[in-house]
C-alpha cells in the first residue's frame, strides 16, 4: 500500500528568453511543481484554455502581447481572478512595476533572476491565494448573501447566493454590475467609521425593486466585502422592536413572518442564511412566549395596529 503523493502545484512560465525559461524550469521543477511553458502571450491563453495553473510567472517586455496586456486577458478572459500572476522585470524598469500590478499582477522579481528569492515569492503567493480560496468556499456553502466589489464599485466575486438575488432583481443587467456613485465616497467612509456609515444600507440599484448594500470590511487592498438584501425599508421600526422585547433584527424577521413571508424568503430579503433565520425565529418565540409562527405573527400584527 503506497501514501498517496501530495498533488503538485502547476506553475506557468510565460517569457521569450529560453535562458530564462530554462533556469525556471530545472528550479520549479526541482521544487516539486509542474512546469508548463508559453513563448509569449497567446500561447498562454491556449495553454489556459486547457489547464489551470496554481501561480503564473510572466514576463514584462515580450514581442507581440506583452506581459501587461497578457496579465489583464488571463485575469478577464481566462478567468484566473484567483490565480496570483508574478512579474518578472528588468532592474531599472520601475514603470514596468507599476504597471504589472495595475494589471491585475500580485508582485514582481528583477531579472537577472535570484532562484531562492523567486521560489520564497512563490511559496507566499500560493498560500495566500489557498486562503483566500478556502474563505471565498467557506462564505459560498454558508448561504450568506455576500460580494465583493473593488474602490470603483466593480462587482469582483459573489456568493452562488448574492449572484441569484441579483439575477432576480436586475435580470440579464447582472452581468455587468457596477455600483454607481457615490460607492466610493461611501466605501470611503465606511472604512474611516464614519457615524452610521457600516450599518447604513445604500440603495444603489435601478429598477422597481431596490437592493441595499451593507459594508462588512475590506478584505484586500482593493476588493471590500459587502451584504446584499432586499430594500426594508418598510420594516418595523426599532422603538416597535423595543416595545415587543426584540432586538432590531428580530423585529425585521417578525415584520417579514406576519405579512405571510417564509423563512427562506425572510433570509433572501434581509441578505441572511435561513439557518440564521431559523435562530432569530427561536429567540422570538421564546421572548413573546409563544410556540408557533400564527401566534406571533398575531401578536405582530395587534402591535402595528396600535401603532397605526
Amino acid at each position: 500500500m503506497t501514501i498517496e503523493q501530495k498533488k503538485r502545484d502547476i506553475a506557468l512560465v510565460v517569457d521569450d528568453s529560453p535562458e530564462t525559461l530554462r533556469l525556471l524550469t530545472d528550479a520549479l521543477d526541482g521544487a516539486g511543481m509542474t512546469v508548463m511553458v508559453a513563448l509569449d502571450g497567446s500561447s498562454a491563453m491556449r495553454i489556459v484554455d486547457q489547464i489551470t495553473p496554481d501561480i503564473v510567472l510572466l514576463d514584462a517586455v515580450m514581442p507581440g502581447m506583452d506581459g501587461f496586456e497578457t496579465c489583464k486577458r488571463l485575469k478577464r478572459d481566462a478567468g484566473l481572478d484567483g490565480v496570483p500572476i508574478i512579474f518578472m522585470t528588468g532592474l531599472a524598469e520601475t514603470e514596468h512595476i507599476v504597471r504589472g500590478l495595475e494589471a491585475g499582477g500580485v508582485d514582481y522579481v528583477t531579472k537577472p533572476i535570484v532562484v531562492e528569492e523567486m521560489l520564497a515569492r512563490i511559496r507566499v503567493h500560493l498560500a495566500n491565494a489557498r486562503m483566500t480560496q478556502s474563505a471565498r468556499a467557506a462564505l459560498d456553502v454558508s448561504g450568506r448573501y455576500l460580494l465583493a466589489v473593488d474602490g470603483s464599485g466593480a462587482l469582483l466575486w459573489a456568493t452562488p447566493q448574492a449572484q441569484r438575488l441579483l439575477f432576480d432583481t436586475l435580470g440579464d443587467a447582472a452581468d455587468n454590475f457596477v455600483l454607481t456613485d457615490p460607492t466610493p465616497q461611501w466605501l470611503e467612509q465606511a472604512q474611516k467609521g464614519k457615524a452610521g456609515s457600516k450599518t447604513a444600507t445604500v440603495a444603489l440599484f435601478p429598477g422597481d425593486e431596490q437592493l441595499r448594500l451593507q459594508y462588512m470590511g475590506k478584505l484586500g487592498p482593493d476588493e471590500f466585502l459587502l451584504r446584499l438584501a432586499k430594500d426594508t425599508s418598510g420594516d418595523m421600526p426599532a422603538e416597535f422592536s423595543s416595545e415587543l422585547g426584540l432586538t432590531t433584527r428580530e423585529g425585521e424577521v417578525l415584520s417579514w413572518l406576519s405579512k405571510g413571508k417564509t423563512n427562506r424568503d425572510i433570509a433572501q430579503i434581509l441578505g441572511l442564511s435561513p439557518r440564521t433565520v431559523d435562530k432569530h425565529l427561536e429567540q422570538i418565540y421564546s421572548k413573546l412566549g409563544v410556540d408557533n409562527r400564527t401566534a406571533a405573527a398575531t401578536i405582530a400584527v395587534r402591535a402595528k395596529q396600535r401603532k397605526s
